[in-house]
C-alpha cells in the first residue's frame, strides 16, 4: 500500500459520518493503492446474522453472506481479523471468484463498537497480505468508522 493512503483517506473523509459513503471512498482508495488487490470491498450487516454486499471496487461480489459462511462470515462471528493464505485450505470459502487465492477480511465498527461491516481484500496472488496490512488497515478502520453513529 502506497505511503501517503492513510493521510488521502483522513483528508477526504474529515467530518463524514455516513457509513455508505465512507465504504465507498475507503473501497476506492485501498483498491487502487496497491496492485496486490484485486477486489476490496464491504459487507454491511442488515439482520442478526446477515450480511450484504456494500461499496466495492473489481469484479461481482457475492450479494449475501451469512454469519457462519466463508472468510468474511468467520469475521463478523469472531469479531477478528481473518488472515488466509489460501483460501483453498480454508473450510467454507465462498469462492465469488474463482481467480481469488488469498483474502484479508477486517471488521467494522460503529462509535458504539456495534459491528456494521467487514472490509474484505481479494487477491489472486497466494499469502499477498501480512499482518503489518491488517494491523495498518484495522487501525485506518477504526479511526475512520469512529464517529458513525449506530444504524438502528
Amino acid at each position: 500500500m502506497d505511503s501517503g493512503l492513510d493521510q488521502r483517506i483522513f483528508a477526504l473523509t474529515q467530518g463524514e459520518t455516513d457509513a455508505v459513503a465512507l465504504m465507498a471512498t475507503l473501497a476506492c482508495e485501498v483498491h487502487h493503492s496497491d496492485t496486490r488487490f484485486h477486489w476490496t470491498g464491504f459487507y454491511r450487516v442488515v439482520a442478526p446474522d446477515l450480511m450484504k454486499i456494500g461499496p466495492y471496487q473489481g469484479g461481482h461480489g457475492c450479494l449475501v453472506i451469512p454469519f457462519s459462511r466463508g472468510v468474511c462470515g468467520a469475521c463478523a462471528r469472531t469479531g477478528e481479523a481473518q488472515l488466509v493464505d489460501d483460501v483453498e485450505t480454508f473450510e467454507g470459502h465462498i469462492a465469488c471468484a474463482s481467480s481469488t487465492r488469498s483474502e484479508l477480511v477486517l471488521p467494522v465498527r460503529n462509535a458504539s463498537g456495534a459491528l456494521i461491516a467487514v472490509f474484505d481484500i481479494d487477491s489472486d496472488l497466494p499469502a499477498a497480505f501480512t499482518s503489518e496490512d491488517a494491523t495498518r488497515l484495522q487501525s485506518l478502520l477504526d479511526r475512520v468508522f469512529a464517529d458513525v453513529a449506530p444504524a438502528w
